[in-house]
């Protein structure tokens, strides 16, 4: 697939993928939409990738959507391009079933451009980074279950602040919140960090990787202990018999270092 609205490129395992419309500061369209799916499905079926990193080309992150290509014509009743078999699949799905993902936010990540970061493993901010979930100034809800995942990073107060406002905040502001993970003082330092943290994620066992996100994804919301421990039991008996988990023993008794890589084209896991 060609892609037109975003940029992908290899770096030492790790999948950087860029969205690439900076004259419009990044805003999302169905189109970048469909191609932000169609690159990480091919980074989680690529086996020289191993996490991925996504930010934003220009001076900012991901503007909200393209309300001249998006929110006009949904008001005028144009759904050309809103169609069932235009729209991209199941974001929030996707990334939570993906290898580890990492965001480095260069400037504004509004509306959309922060929701579609929130189900990430790990957000890191720059200096130049704004936050906003701006979704009640157009007479609008959040999406992508994000009056969730705010909450689960912020709490019931902030992030009821956040969405019932509609304010933006800067990377300070959501570090101290916990809307992002960390920050960073330079934007030359953003994706480098970004790249840096994908790969000791993605260093790890694969197999194992996958199913402690599944694990978070479905625990984090869970009240019964008693379904969380049995959900982690039986990933735990599939990582018993996968080849990482055996490489990883036999690296420890002999002192050396995994080849996790190696393992897995060995055998089946």
């Amino acid at each position: 697939m060609t892609y037109e609205t975003i940029l992908c490129e290899l770096r030492n395992g790790i999948l950087l993928i860029t969205l690439n419309r900076p004259e419009r500061l990044n805003a999302w369209t169905y189109q970048m939409g469909r191609e932000l799916h169609h690159a990480i499905e091919a980074g989680n079926q690529d086996e020289a990738v191993l996490a991925m990193v996504l930010t934003g080309s220009g001076r900012g992150f991901c503007a909200g959507a393209d309300i001249v290509d998006l929110f006009k014509a949904q008001s005028e009743g144009d759904r050309n391009e809103a169609t069932e078999t235009e729209r991209p699949g199941n974001w929030v799905e996707l990334v939570r079933g993906s290898k580890p993902m990492v965001a480095a936010v260069n400037g504004a990540a509004i509306g959309v451009g922060l929701t579609q970061i929130l189900p990430f493993d790990y957000i890191i901010g720059g200096p130049t980074a704004k936050f906003s979930a701006r979704f009640i100034k157009m007479g609008l809800v959040p999406e992508l279950a994000s009056s969730y995942f705010i909450a689960a990073r912020t709490g019931f107060g902030q992030a009821n602040r956040l969405m019932l406002t509609g304010e933006t905040i800067d990377s300070h502001r959501a570090l101290q919140i916990g809307l992002i993970d960390e920050s960073v003082e330079t934007e030359a330092e953003l994706v480098e960090r970004g790249l840096e943290l994908a790969e000791l994620m993605g260093d790890n066992p694969q197999k194992a990787l996958r199913m402690v996100k599944s694990l978070v994804t479905q625990n984090l919301a869970e009240t019964d202990l008693k379904k969380i421990q049995h959900r982690e039991l039986t990933a735990l008996h599939a990582c018993y018999e996968s080849p990482e988990h055996k490489e990883a023993i036999d690296a420890f008794i002999n002192k050396r270092a995994p080849d996790f890589k190696a393992a897995r084209s060995s055998g089946p896991g």
